[in-house]
């Protein structure tokens, strides 16, 4: 297990206790993370689970690959530490990880 925290737009923080190889995703659906709507089931297949990854934690979570990259041009306020939180698979070394949801997804 790693903690993982989602911060929504207006600071209302989700701590979630999040299985080693599942996805950020996964974890913020399973407990009703608002703005994260997965509408591709995490197929990477559109940008409705957009995060904002925490600057202390980009380097852990690294870069997306191309096809994320893709999906990322659809998302609302891509930042530099924009990702997908269908392709944040969570691991040992991430415990601790902080996302933010975008406003416009709220």
């Amino acid at each position: 297990m790693a903690k993982l925290t989602f911060v929504t737009h207006d600071g209302q923080r989700y701590d979630i206790d999040a299985p080693v190889g599942t996805t950020a995703m996964e974890n913020a659906i399973r407990n009703d993370v608002p703005g994260i709507e997965a509408e591709c089931g995490g197929a990477c297949a559109c940008a409705t689970c957009h995060v904002y990854v925490d600057e202390a934690w980009t380097a852990k979570t690294g870069e997306p690959e191309a096809m994320e990259e893709d999906m990322l041009d659809f998302a609302f306020e891509m930042q530099p530490n924009s990702r997908l939180s269908c392709q944040i698979k969570i691991r040992d070394d991430l415990d601790g990880l902080v996302l933010r949801v975008p406003e416009r997804q709220a």
